[in-house]
């Protein structure tokens, strides 16, 4: 179901849903691109229940996930904000055990796209890992989650670049998290850019630089990224940069000088489920646009950039992922 941004006559701005057939039936166009109405989400993750545990294991020796995150309770969620497909992004909790999301993807097929998280061990046993996942079972992308490298390490070492290069010539975007600072690890990642330009790139969540201070030298470091074309930006999980509550005004600058610098064909909305039940919820996740907008009496973004950062920026990378 898509989102339709109009003006009242009291002149907020308010939303107008409104479900076509083609939408209602959960039918899809050919080729692998989903209807023009489609929300994608781009980035959320699904762990076992607890009580799959013993078949599923959490590799931080846990036996039962922080907060409900498996299939189920995603599917769920996502009917009740009419999003259609989403990007599975494998989680911390799993590691490099796939099988869990495996499973959810041949559940789920032609609703779910993979991302699997690259295993930067010394061995170098990452690399064969990735292409049989990526061959074998369907996976369409990979993390590199730079607190996972050997201690001392960078992602600039022998083993990422055998890892990023792989990734280009399987076709698979490389998905950068910069959890603790853009600034931290932007160095080695424009390495990697600039030696390795077939590969393409996403920023997660707007690259974890701070709204709070939109001028900032990591702000201009991600905004800088937008002179390589390869390069694409999440603008999800607003609540891990924003310094304010639901709907993250401060927020709505960044996200703005992110259109003006990329183009909204290079952004993609994501949630961060299931983190993003313990904040605003699932459903007003994706009401962020609409929430600020009325409450600034201003529309950030015209009808044609919503459309595609909520949908067709990632179905252009992902062309076979949606059916």
């Amino acid at each position: 179901m898509a989102a339709t941004i109009c003006l009242t006559n009291s002149g907020l701005i308010r939303s107008s849903r409104r479900l076509s057939s083609v939408v209602r039936r959960g039918a899809f166009q050919r080729r692998g691109v989903v209807a023009m109405a489609a929300k994608i989400d781009s980035h959320l993750h699904v762990w076992a229940p607890k009580e799959q545990a013993d078949k599923f294991p959490y590799m931080d020796g846990s036996t039962e996930p922080p907060v409900p995150g498996h299939a189920e309770v995603l599917i769920e969620a996502m009917e009740s904000a009419q999003v259609q497909g989403a990007l599975i992004v494998q989680p911390s909790n799993h590691k490099f055990d796939h099988s869990y999301v495996t499973s959810v993807l041949q559940r789920y097929p032609g609703k779910f796209v993979g991302c699997l998280l690259a295993n930067p061990d010394d061995s170098g046993v990452g690399v064969s890992a990735m292409e049989a996942l990526v061959k074998e079972d369907g996976y369409s992308c990979v993390r590199f989650n730079p607190y996972i490298w050997p201690e001392g390490q960078q992602m600039t070492n022998e083993v990422g670049r055998a890892l990023y290069s792989k990734a280009g010539e399987l076709g698979v975007p490389v998905g950068f998290m910069a959890f603790k600072g853009l600034l931290l690890h932007i160095e080695e990642i424009e390495t990697l850019i600039k030696e390795f330009p077939n590969t393409r790139v996403i920023i997660d969540h707007f690259g974890f630089c701070k709204c709070s201070d939109p001028d900032s030298e990591s702000w201009k470091r991600l905004i800088a990224l937008a002179q390589f074309p390869q390069v694409y930006v999440k603008v999800s999980a607003f609540f891990r940069v924003s310094e304010m509550e639901y709907p993250y005004l401060d927020a709505r600058v960044c996200l703005r000088r992110l259109v003006d610098a990329f183009g909204a064909q290079r952004l993609m909305w994501g949630s961060d489920f299931p983190w993003i039940t313990q904040q605003c919820g699932y459903v007003k996740s994706w009401e962020i646009l609409q929430a600020g907008d009325e409450a600034t009496g201003e529309k950030l973004l015209t009808d044609q950039e919503t459309e595609w950062i909520f949908g067709k920026t990632i179905q252009t990378i992902f062309t076979k992922g949606w059916q």
